[in-house]
């Protein structure tokens, strides 16, 4: 398992496999209390989940060691 964290967004996503390949997630279903979208390959199995409102859903553990995506890229080294 590995988790994204955009805190910008206050937005997670947990990946339930290694790797999520273009195309591969086919289906999206919103959690009945549209907290989360749920992504599901063509067999039906679970891939991963969008989850909003990270920080009130997330222990803060699991956020601090989350893969960050909203840091801005840093210059190449000289």
């Amino acid at each position: 398992m590995r988790v994204e964290y955009d805190a910008m967004a206050n937005m997670a996503y947990i990946y339930l496999v290694d790797s999520i390949a273009p195309g591969e997630a086919v289906r999206q279903v919103p959690a009945e209390d549209d907290t989360a979208i749920l992504d599901y390959d063509s067999h039906g199995r679970l891939l991963g989940i969008e989850l909003f409102s990270a920080r009130r859903r997330l222990h803060p553990e699991l956020l601090a060691s989350a893969e960050r995506i909203d840091r801005e890229p840093r210059p190449p080294s000289p």
